[in-house]
Parts: C-alpha cells; structure tokens; sequence
C-alpha cells in the first residue's frame, strides 16, 4: 500500500505540474520534505507483530547529506522506530524505497543522474544497520533561458514605449537563474517569483505566469528554462481613499501624497508615500495599497488606512552624557491646539550641567508639501569650566521625503559666555540658513550598511561686546559610513568638518563657532574641551575636522545584539588651518544594539592628555 500510494501521488504531481503549464521532465515540488515517490508513512503494526529498531548511515557529501538524513523516511522514523510500531517488514519496505526517494530529493537540487544503492548489515549492538551510498553525479547547469512577456507590457514594447522595454529589460537583467548557474528547485522557484515580484511592483500588479519549463536533459546534466508572463494590465494612480481619519484635516494627508491621478502605479510611490505619512507624526501605523481590480486599473484607487495618534502626548525620561551629565526630560506635544492645523512642541531638560526649554509651532503641510515653523529655545550649558546661555528665534519652513530633510530659516541669535577665566563675552547674529540631510541606510535605528550626509549653510551679521561688527558664512557637514566586512564584522567611518568665513577680527557668537572632544567627537577628552588656546583657557575656533573609524564584531553567536568595538578617532578645532593640530583618542567599547537604538560604552584613551575616560551614550547622531 505504501508504494501504490507512493506512485499515485507522484502521477497527481505530474498532473498539477502540466495543468499550470510549469512542465519538465520531472514532477517538481517547492520543497522537497515531501518527495513525489517517497514511500507513505507506515500505519503502526498489529500488537502481535515484533517492532524493530534500526541505525541509518548515510555516505553522501556533506550538503546532501544534511538534506537526506532531514527528509528521508528512514531517518525520520530511525529515532521512533520502536514507539511507532515500525515492524520488520515496513523497514524492509522503507529501505528498498529509500534510493527512489533519495534520488528525488537530489533531483531539487540539481542531481539527474545520481547512483543511490543501499545495503543491510548487523551493527555491533546487534541491530540492522541500513547504509545508504550516494554517488550525486555531475550538478545540471542552466544552458538556455527562454523569457517572453504577454499583455499590455508587450503591447507597449512593440509599439515603442520606452518605459515598457525598460522594465522587459531590467526583469531579464535581475532574473536571478541565467545561463550556467547550477540548476535547483529553489533557485527556480526564487527566480521566477523574482520576475513577478519586478513586474508586480512597478505598474502591474495583477501580472502572473502563463506557462513556465524546465526541460532537463539528465545526459547531458543541462535544464533549457522557458517562461512566458502574463503582464495584465497597466495599473494608472487613482482617486486617494482614506480610512481611519477622525481627529485631524484629511488634506494633512492628501498633501503629502504626491500621486496625480493618471501618473504611474508602482510600489516605491506608495512605499515612500507611507514613509512621509509616518514622518508627519501624526499616526500610530499607516498602510497604503492599491485596489487590485484590473477593472480599476486605468484609475485604480488608492487606500489610505490609518491609526490616528492621541490629541496630546506627554514623556518624561531620564538620561545621562558626556555633555549634560546626569538629566531630566519633560516633552509635551498637541497636534492640534485650538482647531488649528499644526503641532505645538515643547522641551524642557534638566540636568547639572545643562538645562534646556524648547518650544515650537508647525503647521501641517501645504499643497507643495512645506510646513512653516516658528521656533525658540533658551539654553544654560557647563562645559569646560564655561558657563553659555543663549538664546534663539527661528522662523522658517521645512520639506521632508523619504530619505531628505530640507529646512530653510532665519535666526535670530544672543549669546553670553563666561570663560575660565571670568571674562564675560556676549554676542548676537541674524543669519539666513539653509540645512539638508540625507539618509540611505538599511536601518534608521540599527545602521550597518548605508551613508549618511548632513549638511548646514549660513550667512549673516554678527555683533558683539568684544570685538568689530561684520558679516560671515557658516558651513558645516557631518558624513557617516556603515560598511559590512562579512563574518559578522562591520565598521563605521564618520567625518565632521567645518568653518566660519569672516574678518579676524569680527566677533561671532560662540554657538556658531566650533569645539571637538565628547561622545560623538573626540573620544578620550571631556565634551567641548578641544580647541584653541586664548588666556589659558579653551576657546571656541573658526574652522573644525574630527573623524573616526570603529571595526565591531558580536560578542558571540547567542548574544547577537552584544558587540565589542575597537575605535580610533582624531580631530580638533582651531582659528585657523594653519595653526590646526589634530589630537588621536582611541581604545575598546561595548555596544548593545536595543531596539530603541545602540548602547554605547567606551574605554578610550586620549593621547594629549595621557589619560584614560569612560564614554556612555545612547542613540545615533546623524
């Protein structure tokens, strides 16, 4: 019984296989835990008849082997033999069965002409011992690819449309299977998912196969593919279709959208679309799709579902830096105060050595995608045995995408300093700036492969007690590399770099000029401690470079999210570049990647001052 429904299961796959045009000359499954000829399961034994225990050797190469002793009937039930109730004669017919079901195994894996035997001996313990020799043969190759399209795409192709023979071109580009690969079950499976998952995501999301093969020719260990594909039709944006709004204006997300009815279908709009929706902060979770009717698909609708976040939210949190030592933090957020269409935030940090107040006014973005913003903080900083307290108004608008951030403001600046040595400094600008950032990373939280670039621009007046009067330009720029070694080893490169434009002898407020040394500076030197040298105190400089290289590695394989570090950083800041001297800092550190973003600790060691300090910080500085 176990053979006669062994060999009908193997016709039914043979059948499912020519009725979804997926021919070859072998019935084929996605994965092979269910072999076509393998032998059924063995209905357990009559009380009265004697079970039997038996080992199971399997001589094969050591990938085969893996997958013959996971899925093979005999060593399935090698370790349950007794429990199941296996009796001599279903292990003599398991073990005949046992070379028909290995070379179907080794078939999805590209080994048409495999040499199984098997053979039957006493082990030492006196119980059968069942060998299994496999010879695999030569793998089958890919020797020809045979991919043609069907439906509106190949409609378009013909008649000219150059994003039609761009797509055709690119699916031929990126199928993941050509000619001369090894020919395997699952790489034939990936690669023709692979094809539909292109042409899916950009513009036709109803396309499928109409008829794919695999033509083996065991001889001569080669497999011809062919595959034709059904576009369907071009899916166009439609009518935007929002669900779950309540609380807040629907043109907070109508503006934002950035899909003109008749423009393009393809999932990178709505992915990014869902991005800049998530980015607004308004919503909790956010999921956009495409009504995929083809009945639609000349205006297809687009469904906006949401989760509305509360009217108001309030956090506290207590942390710990370099900068700001021990602190407190109290943030308040209302997302729609009075009616009005726009965010009210504000901050207040308190700590030993910084105290902070934040506040800010945005509005919800406009038609072209801007929010305007009206913002002002006050600011007491201990650093460096100086005292700072500053003050700043900006007004201005900002526009976001998925992976830029632009926000274009003028600011209106006061600054008090207290030095070292008592001289009591205080200076005010107005300036025009303009910041941008870029992200391309795998991920915003836990970075390991990707660039990011912060850029900053500014020009304006400066006053102060101390010095003259006079304009200046401001550039600044911040740049991290994540870069995977392989062997669970990767770096981080970062590079800051910056310099004020001015006369010599214009005073500029001390926020607008540079320091290094900190966490995210110059390990080994307290925060803010590095720069020019003016009556025997630290100072601020006119021009900044700092850069850092770091090779981490997990702990180990169970603690994955642990990692150790070896770091060495340089940098400094002066007036001048020709009076520019860049100190080393370096040493080992602990990393704990938390989903809420990475632990840092590190032992770093400055080599100016010829000690050693501890750094801990929370979170990535872009």
């Amino acid at each position: 019984m176990s053979m006669v429904r062994g060999a009908a299961r193997i016709v039914a796959g043979a059948s499912i296989c020519l009725g979804l045009g997926a021919c070859s000359m072998l019935p084929w499954r996605d994965e092979p835990a269910a072999a076509d000829n393998a032998p059924a399961a063995p209905a357990p034994a009559a009380s009265s008849a004697a079970a039997a225990t038996y080992h199971l050797e399997v001589d094969a190469p050591r990938d085969l082997r893996t997958l013959l002793v996971t899925y093979l009937d005999l060593a399935r039930f090698e370790g349950a033999a007794q429990a199941e109730g296996i009796t001599e004669g279903e292990l003599n017919r398991l073990a005949n069965a046992s070379p028909a079901q290995a070379k179907t195994l080794l078939e999805t894996e590209g080994y048409f002409a495999a040499d199984v035997t098997v053979s039957r001996e006493t082990a030492t313990d006196g119980l059968p011992l069942i060998r299994l020799k496999v010879s695999p043969g030569p793998r089958a190759t890919v020797s020809e690819l045979d991919l043609k399209a069907d439906g509106e795409l190949q409609r378009l192709a013909e008649a000219g449309d150059k994003d039609a023979l761009t797509l055709l071109e690119r699916i031929k580009e990126r199928w993941s299977l050509p000619p001369g690969e090894p020919f395997r079950q699952a790489a034939w499976n990936a690669a023709k998912n692979g094809a539909l998952a292109n042409l899916r995501s950009d513009g036709y999301p109803a396309a499928k196969w109409k008829a794919t093969s695999a033509h083996v020719d065991a001889r001569a260990h080669t497999a011809v593919l062919s595959g034709e594909i059904d576009s369907g039709p071009r899916y166009l944006i439609g009518p935007i279709v929002i669900e779950g709004m309540s609380r807040y204006d629907e043109a907070l997300v109508r503006n934002v959208a950035e899909l003109p009815p008749g423009s393009p279908y393809s999932e990178k709009r709505l992915t990014e679309f869902q991005e800049r929706l998530l980015k607004l902060n308004f919503f909790e979770t956010v999921a956009v799709d495409i009504d995929p009717d083809p009945a639609t698909a000349a205006a297809a609708p687009v469904r906006v579902r949401v989760r509305e976040q509360n009217l108001q939210q309030a956090t506290t949190g207590f942390g710990f830096s370099d900068a700001t030592r021990f602190s407190v933090t109290l943030e308040h957020r209302h997302r729609r105060p009075f009616g009005w269409n726009g965010q009210v935030y504000n901050k207040i940090e308190y700590g030993s050595k910084k105290r902070l107040w934040e506040g800010e006014l945005i509005s919800n973005p406009d038609e072209h995608g801007y929010r305007k913003l009206l913002a002002t903080s006050f600011s007491w900083e201990d650093a460096a045995s100086e005292i700072s307290r500053n003050n700043r108004v900006r007004a201005g608008r900002s526009y976001d995408t998925q992976h830029i951030e632009r926000l274009m403001y003028g600011e209106w600046l006061t600054s008090e300093l207290t030095r070292a040595n008592g001289v009591e400094e205080s200076a005010r600008a107005l300036s025009a700036n303009y910041n941008w950032v870029w992200r391309q990373v795998d991920n915003i939280i836990l970075p390991t492969r990707g660039l990011t670039v912060s850029i900053e621009t500014g020009a304006g007046y400066a006053r102060s007690n101390y010095a003259d009067s006079g304009g200046f330009v401001r550039l600044y720029t911040r740049d991290v590399l994540y870069w995977p070694l392989g062997g669970s080893w990767y770096t981080q490169l970062r590079v800051e770099a910056g310099q004020v434009f001015t006369g010599n002898s214009v005073g500029i407020p001390d926020p607008l000029l540079f320091r290094a040394g900190g966490d995210e500076s110059v390990r080994g030197y307290a925060y803010r401690t590095l720069g020019p040298q003016r009556d025997g105190a630290v100072s601020s400089g006119r021009v900044l470079l700092t850069t850092s290289a770091e090779l981490a590695h997990p702990i180990s394989q169970k603690l994955e999210n642990l990692w150790w570090a070896v770091f060495l950083d340089a940098g400094n800041a002066a007036d001048t570049w020709h009076s520019y001297e860049p100190v080393l800092g370096y040493g080992l550190g602990i990393r704990y990647r938390s989903p809420v973003g990475p632990l840092r600790v590190d032992l770093a060691y400055g080599e100016e001052v010829q000690k050693f300090r501890i750094h801990l910080s929370v979170g990535i500085a872009f």
